[in-house]
């Protein structure tokens, strides 16, 4: 190697190691900024979740604040309104409870008025005495006479004279021009379990005002109490047959009999 050559050579490698440690600092500097950059990021990014975690926990603040204030609030506007409905309904019930039902006041007729009466049509009046066999149904027809205030239900019994017991044929039945009760005798007992049993007597009908008793005493205008129709009742019996012997001769001979003792009975004579 020629001198000239050799000492180029050793200039270009002094050269390249002066330029080494310029590099060696220049990837120092390199990763100083990559480090200056990483660590701006991870600041921005924990301010940035820093206000995220500020603005849930001042939401949590808020929520927490304003639903205690929010249920207090509904609390508060229940018990009001339970307390209004309260009372409301006290009021309503002191009002209800200091209402009087008041009947109304009684009309009073002078005495040139005649108490209202029952006039019977089935059975009629001049019918007579009538017989009704129990099972069967029995029908009572009647209107009203002289009614100043007519009643707003009769009650329509029977008495037994044997026993002193009553009977319901109809109860609270609405006034009307002509009435129709019909007794079902047969069912009676069925229908009525606590009544005494029909009994083959004498009977009385009893028509009188439902607001009153049948023990009233007649009052003007106002209908008196009906006990002036007596019928009887009786059971059915059973058919018995007869055993005894029949025999035409004897009847002819009793006949005959009786004949000759009154033609053999003397006679008078005028003197």
């Amino acid at each position: 190697m020629k001198p000239s050559q050799l000492l180029a050579s050793v200039m270009a490698m002094s050269s390249l190691s002066a330029a080494l440690p310029d590099a060696f600092s220049g990837s120092n500097a390199l990763a100083e900024f990559k480090n200056v950059l990483v660590g701006r990021q991870d600041r921005s990014s924990q301010s940035s979740a820093a206000p995220t975690e500020s603005a849930k926990s001042s939401d949590s603040k808020q929520s927490g604040s304003s639903s205690p204030t929010a249920s207090g609030s509904a609390t508060e506007s229940a018990k009001e309104s339970s307390s209004g409905d309260s009372k409301a309904t006290d009021k309503d019930q002191s009002g209800s409870g200091s209402r009087t039902t008041s009947k109304p006041t009684p009309t009073n007729f002078g005495p040139d008025v005649q108490p209202g009466g029952i006039n019977m049509i089935t059975p009629s009046a001049i019918a007579g005495s009538q017989l009704y066999k129990i099972d069967d149904q029995v029908t009572f027809v009647f209107n009203y006479t002289s009614l100043s205030i007519s009643p707003t239900a009769v009650d329509v019994m029977a008495t037994c004279t044997a026993n002193q017991a009553t009977y319901t044929i109809a109860l609270n039945q609405s006034v009307e021009a002509t009435h129709t009760v019909v007794w079902d005798t047969k069912n009676y007992i069925s229908d009525y379990p606590n009544s005494a049993p029909l009994l083959t007597e004498n009977y009385q009908l009893m028509i009188y005002d439902s607001n009153s008793s049948v023990s009233a005493a007649p009052k003007p205008g106002y209908l008196a109490p009906y006990k002036m129709m007596s019928f009887a009742m009786y059971t059915k019996q059973p058919y018995v047959e007869w055993k005894g012997t029949f025999s035409p001769s004897k009847v002819l001979d009793h006949v005959s009999t009786n004949r000759l003792q009154t033609s053999s009975a003397p006679i008078a004579t005028v003197p």
